[in-house]
Parts: C-alpha cells; structure tokens; sequence
C-alpha cells in the first residue's frame, strides 16, 4: 500500500483523529454506501453501535457528534468548527438526521447511537457498526468500519474480513522499513526528504507537492495562533484552563531575556497552543494523530523562528522528512492510541519531528535515522489514560515535554556520526510489541493510569 505524506498530515476537527476524524469519515462512508446501492430512501432509521475504545471514551472524545456530522455528510477536512454546535443542537433537538443532507430520518441518540464500553470487535479496538432500516424494521444494509489511528478508517465485509482499499500506485522509491528506506539513500545518493518527494510525483507534480505541504504550515500556524488568542476553559467538565494566552503574553514581556533556553519556552507554548484548540473542537492537522497534532507544528516552527538560514524549502523538507518517518510507523507498527498506546501516538510524532529537526539541520540520512530512533526509544512503553476520556489531561502537556524531547533527540544525533547500536526498526518493532502486551486498560480506555488515580484524589 503506497501512502503519500498527506495521508499522514490531514486537515480535520479535534479532539481526536481515530475517535472523532475516523467515526465521522466512516459515517459518511456508509450513508455514501445507501446511497450508491439506491437504499438512501428506502432506509427509515440507522443504528450506530460504537465498539472497544469508541464506545469508552466516545462522548469524551466527541465521536457521538462525529457520526452525527458524518451522517448529514460532513467532512472532518471541510467540515467548519464554527457551524458544529448549532447543527449538533439541532439535530437533538428535532431529533432527526438529514442523510448526505438529502433524505431525514428520525435518529433518537438514546436508541440509535449506542456506545459498548465492555464490547470489541475482533479486529481492532476501535470498531463500529451501522445498520439501516426500512420502515418495516427490515435491514437494509450493514457495515462495520474500524478508526485505525490518523484519521485512516478500513472496512469489513459480510464475511468478517477487512477490506482494505489499497493504493496500488508505484512509487520511485518503495520503502517500509528504515533500512530500506537508507537503502535508497546510500544507492541513490539522495536525502529522505528527496527520497519522499519523488515518490510524491507518483499522485502529484512538485509544484502541488509544495503548494500541499506549505498549506499545511499555513494551517498549523493558523492554529497556533488560534490557541494563543482565544482564553477560557476547556470543554468536558475537568475544568481545564487554557494556558497558552497567558504563557504568551509572559514570553513576550520577556523578549530581553538572555536565557539561553528561552527558545524552549516558546517551543512548549507552540505545543500547547495547538492541543488546547484541539481540545476544544478547533481545526487541527492530523500529524499524524489529533492527540499527539502539537509536536510536529511545534517543533517547525522552532526551526522557523530560532534556526539560522531557515526558510520555505527547509520547511517543506522538514514535513517531507516527518512523512517519510511516519510512513515506517503505519506500515509496520501502528499510530493509534487505542490499539498500542500513547507510544504510538506521541511517540511516532516525535520520532518523526526529532528526523525532520536533524534533517533541516544538516543531518545526513543516517543522523536523521537516529534522531528518529531516540526520539521514539524514550517513549517506549507511554500509555494512554486520558482523564474522563478527554484529550485534556495528560495529553496536551505531553505534547509540550515531547517536543522539546525531540529538539533534544536531534541535536544529540547530529552529535554522532549517525551510527548506533538500537535501530529505527528496532525500536518500531519493540513499541509495537510493547503495546501489544500493554493491559487494554492502559489503551484509550480511560480506565487505568492517571484517568483512574486524578479521579479518585
């Protein structure tokens, strides 16, 4: 399956990638599916029955309003943040759900929305159903999808097999693992970063590719902007204050200051701006998970404000860079909370920012390779407890300490030589077997770790 970098740094709503990105994409996939097999007006009702992490921390991580906005046909990378709340109101209100916006039905969320906090479905943690119904209480139609991490969403067919639908599409330089994506470095004489580009050319010219990445900047910026200028307190109930207004008006105060780790200040802000609009429900990249979207944007735009010499190719490096990383993560481990842990959400974000950093400071491929391998080596074993089953506590200050972390994994790799003793691939394969001995609890639950303990203090 070849993946481009834009699979990995989409545009979507927050709080979450796998539970609000991927039920509402799922969602619009099965009303697009009634639709297509011409039961869109035969159906009367439909039954969403959310499964495993989804149906734990659902409400927490607002996939009840996610298959709501995906039912009337909203898309997370087009939907407006701003238009949510009132469409969600009305929608409870009446109670009733305009299919892709064309045909209503009655949709009763105690009845219709149904969310299994003990129940899995057999092939991931985070599974769902939606069922259809005619107005004799006939099945129409059925499908189960699963929100595998990054917004990415697979289906499964009447036979209980996954339906993956694959890109076929060939690649200059098709890569799965670290090794065999150096081995096109050392054979080729060529940058990751370049590496990544050209198999880009497969879906697009470099000019889009350009234009793509640098969009994406824009939107990141845009957000850290947002998270600086709006106060208050988070939704959810845990009272959550946002800091970023404040720690921004300090550091501005501050501009003299000739603390030489200043610039860490400013990176922890960055991080903390981006997952407080998160929180909240703001438009965020995906990058390449909603829950871990601070690192990345956090850590590029270090580089744009403190790296001598930086500029739009360095950045448009850089998220080629932190693709072709995160390309390693979803092909041979996994991004998602709910299946591996925070690991593989934190951990692959800064791994990928940590390779990208070395990158646009001169690294060669094998410094790259090593600043990504430390920057996921000491996440090992990061679990996912997020209190009350929102994207608050301890998500958005993990962000902050795992950017500054992968600052760090850089400057330490650029010290070497780019030779170590731990692999990339060998720190990917060890997460991927950590999470899988990683107790369920500790998985997106909001049933063990700090989601338990901050509760009971």
């Amino acid at each position: 399956m070849a993946l481009s970098v834009f699979d990995l740094f989409s545009i979507g709503l927050g709080p979450s990638s796998s539970h609000t990105v991927g039920p509402m994409r799922a969602a619009v996939m099965f009303a697009e599916r009634l639709r297509d097999d011409s039961v869109l007006q035969r159906t009367a009702r439909v039954v969403a029955q959310l499964f495993g992490s989804l149906g734990a921390t659902g409400h927490g991580h607002g996939s009840d309003k996610a298959v709501l906005l995906g039912l009337s046909g909203e898309r997370p990378e087009l939907c407006d943040p701003r238009s949510v709340t009132g469409r969600l109101e009305q929608i409870r209100r009446d109670q009733r759900v305009s299919l892709l916006g064309h045909h209503e039905i009655k949709f009763d969320e105690d009845t219709d929305l149904v969310l299994h906090r003990r129940k899995t479905l057999p092939l991931h943690p985070n599974g769902m159903t939606f069922t259809a119904y005619d107005a004799l209480g006939e099945v129409v139609s059925e499908h189960t999808y699963y929100s595998v991490g990054g917004g990415f969403v697979i289906g499964e067919g009447a036979d209980g097999e996954t339906r993956v639908v694959a890109d076929t599409t060939e690649v200059a330089h098709p890569f799965r693992t670290g090794d065999e994506l150096l081995a096109h470095c050392r054979h080729t004489g060529k940058s990751i970063a370049r590496i990544m580009l050209e198999n880009e050319l497969s879906w697009r010219t470099e000019e889009e590719v350009r234009a793509g990445l640098l969009k994406i900047w824009a939107v990141m910026k845009e957000c850290i902007g947002n998270g600086i200028s709006t106060e208050g307190i988070l939704p959810g109930g845990l009272r959550v204050r946002r800091r970023a207004p404040e720690l921004a008006q300090k550091l501005k105060l501050e501009s003299g200051s000739v603390d030489p780790l200043r610039g860490m200040d400013w990176v922890t802000l960055y991080a903390l701006a981006v997952n407080e609009e998160n929180a909240s429900g703001g438009r965020v990249v995906t990058a390449p998970t909603n829950g871990a979207a601070g690192i990345i944007p956090a850590v590029l735009h270090y580089y744009a404000d403190f790296v001598p010499g930086a500029d739009e190719d360095g950045i448009v490096r850089f998220l080629l860079t932190a693709g072709a990383i995160g390309v390693i993560y979803k092909e041979t481990a996994s991004i998602s909370g709910a299946e591996v842990g925070c690991q593989g959400e934190v951990g692959s974000a800064c791994s990928m920012a940590a390779g990208a950093m070395a990158a646009v400071m001169g690294g060669t491929p094998e410094q790259v390779e090593n600043a990504a391998e430390i920057g996921m080596e000491h996440n090992l074993g990061l679990t996912c407890d997020p209190v009350g089953g929102l994207v608050q506590i301890p998500c958005i200050e993990r962000n902050a300490i795992a950017s500054v972390k992968a600052i760090t994994a850089a400057r330490t790799a650029l010290r070497g030589d780019g030779s170590h003793v731990v692999s990339l691939d060998q720190v990917v394969k060890t997460m991927r077997e950590t999470g899988a001995d990683m107790k369920v609890k500790y998985k997106e639950t909001a049933r063990g770790g700090l989601a338990v303990n901050v509760i009971e203090c």
